[in-house]
């Protein structure tokens, strides 16, 4: 896990060094790469969650940024979460640009803690795949739950029908402990197509359907809490199958050689979003950043380090195949999956987390 301690020393020395450099005479550079834009009130703030993809993001967005165009970027980790966002937003918020999940994209923009985009400004809609376009948000990346298994040990292609037929395919199952997609895959295994999911468990009958389907599978499940603990147990071998983040299956197939396979049908994808904070008083940087962020060849930088897709059209193209294969933005990675509803989520969290709790203690 990377903190703001990480980052600081870095930060620290990129701004003192341009800063330096202007008083060495290169001041008219300076001014010359901000011309026709109003001067900064401060330094461009990037916040972004704490995690794994912190260091990628700094090495393949913030720090590529300020060597083009001489703009010192903060870069800050947050918790994360709206109200990290609503005591920023306003007229002396010291954020101008971060990074969200899809339900705070949402609930944000609804609210008027984030700014809507002016897309001429940041490349256009067309540049991007149609999941990475909103009022208020541009895909960062992609990131997709999958089914995965060890090749060594199960051979062919399962399914999420599969996952289900312990009688096929003996041994235990791992799913992650909590409710938001596990009652979306029990309905996939059911039979149901990814467009006829939140339909279906938007009815009381759809989600005793799900529950109904989880108890079929209760005594060969295997709960996983954190991501890298799901490919931990395929290496174990305590499961056969799991699911499992799709940039785990990545790092540990590259790290570790391991030879970890992912069924993209009926995979769960979340997109996490660029977007600027209300009251940014460098919007005309905010703007520059995220259109330096759209860029293909750079999401492709990005998705080759992490194993998230890239949000921009062609952003899989310069990848090898084998790499290209493993992306969860590749279109045909994308053609039976599903996309996470975090308006669904929003609305039902409250009354099915709880029941979920209950039924696992059954």
């Amino acid at each position: 896990m990377h903190t703001i301690q990480r980052f600081l020393p870095l930060r620290n020395f990129r701004r003192e060094t341009a800063r330096a450099a202007a008083r060495a005479g290169l001041a008219a550079v300076m001014l010359a790469t901000c011309a026709g834009n109003a001067l900064l009130a401060r330094d461009l703030a990037v916040a972004t969650r704490a995690g794994p993809f912190s260091e990628p993001l700094q090495a393949v967005f913030l720090e590529p940024f300020t060597a083009a165009t001489g703009v010192v970027v903060d870069a800050l980790n947050t918790p994360g979460g709206l109200a990290a966002i609503a005591a920023e937003a306003g007229a002396e918020t010291r954020w101008d640009v971060v990074l969200v999940t899809a339900d705070v994209l949402r609930t944000g923009c609804e609210r008027g803690l984030l700014q809507k985009l002016d897309w001429n400004a940041v490349g256009g809609k067309d540049r991007y795949l149609p999941m990475a376009v909103s009022e208020c948000g541009l895909g960062a990346f992609l990131q997709s739950t999958v089914l995965s298994w060890d090749r060594g040990k199960l051979q062919g292609t399962p399914t999420w029908a599969d996952f289900w037929d312990v009688a096929k395919y003996p041994g235990k199952r791992g799913l992650k402990a909590g409710v938001v997609g596990n009652l979306e895959i029990a309905l996939l295994a059911d039979g149901l197509a990814p467009g006829e999911v939140y339909g279906a468990l938007r009815t009381e009958d759809g989600v005793r359907r799900a529950f109904r389907k989880l108890d079929q599978l209760r005594p060969y499940l295997v709960w996983w809490q954190d991501d890298a603990q799901s490919v931990e147990l395929l290496g174990s071998g305590e499961v056969l199958m799991t699911s499992a983040p799709n940039e785990q299956v990545v790092a540990a197939d590259r790290d570790e050689r391991r030879s970890f396979a992912v069924q993209w049908a009926g995979s769960l994808f979340v997109v996490d979003s660029w977007a600027i904070v209300a009251g940014s008083p460098n919007l005309a940087e905010a703007n520059r950043f995220l259109a330096f962020c759209g860029d293909p060849a750079r999401q492709g930088q990005l998705a080759a380090q992490t194993g998230y897709g890239g949000t921009a059209k062609g952003a899989n193209d310069k990848m090898p195949p084998a790499e290209q294969a493993l992306s969860p933005s590749l279109p045909a990675n994308l053609r039976d999956a599903l996309a996470l509803d975090p308006g669904f989520w929003r609305d039902n969290l409250a009354k099915l987390e709880p029941r979920f709790e209950a039924w696992l203690k059954k």
